[in-house]
């Protein structure tokens, strides 16, 4: 980083005032710059302005509302493409908004399936981890229940977890 001073965001400043380096995004915002840049070239985030001699990328307002809303989703499990979707609705902002409650609540389905499958493990696991008798490795049962082939009981994969 550069020894200039940092300038900070500020909502009522006109966007040319509020322009930053991608290492100050970067900070903002918990992203690393290599990220950002990648959010750049898919389209996620719209290109920086370039300024000084070093053509160097100047962020405004704007771009740090995009990527913190991006971050905010990505946290909240949403795919990229359904980032994008978002993304895509909420600079629609007179639309009516039943194109985003599709996409969340999809979302939500795949979450509660991920939840179902995770119960059966945590399920099959407390079964054999309550089966141990804390004796030797020989004569282990968590040990025998992960091993290929000895195991008395077929173990279906979860639906998050197949393939096809």
């Amino acid at each position: 980083m550069s020894g200039a001073p940092q300038q900070e965001f500020d909502s009522e400043a006109p966007p040319t005032e509020t322009l930053c380096s991608i290492g100050d995004l970067a900070a903002a915002t918990g992203t690393k710059p290599e990220t950002i840049r990648w959010y750049e070239r898919v389209g996620l985030l719209p290109a920086p302005v370039r300024q000084g001699r070093g053509n160097y990328r100047a962020y405004g307002k704007e771009h740090l509302d995009r990527l913190s809303f991006l971050r905010r989703a990505r946290d909240l499990g949403f795919n990229l493409e359904q980032v994008r979707t978002l993304l895509d609705l909420a600079d629609r902002r007179d639309q009516d908004c039943a194109a985003v409650s599709v996409v969340a609540c999809a979302h939500l389905e795949a979450i509660e399936r991920k939840l179902a499958d995770l119960t059966v493990l945590r399920d099959e696991l407390r079964q054999v981890i309550g089966q141990c008798r804390n004796g030797r490795i020989a004569e282990c049962r968590i040990i025998e229940a992960l091993a290929p082939g000895t195991s008395k009981t077929k173990t279906p994969k979860p639906r998050s977890m197949r393939r096809g």
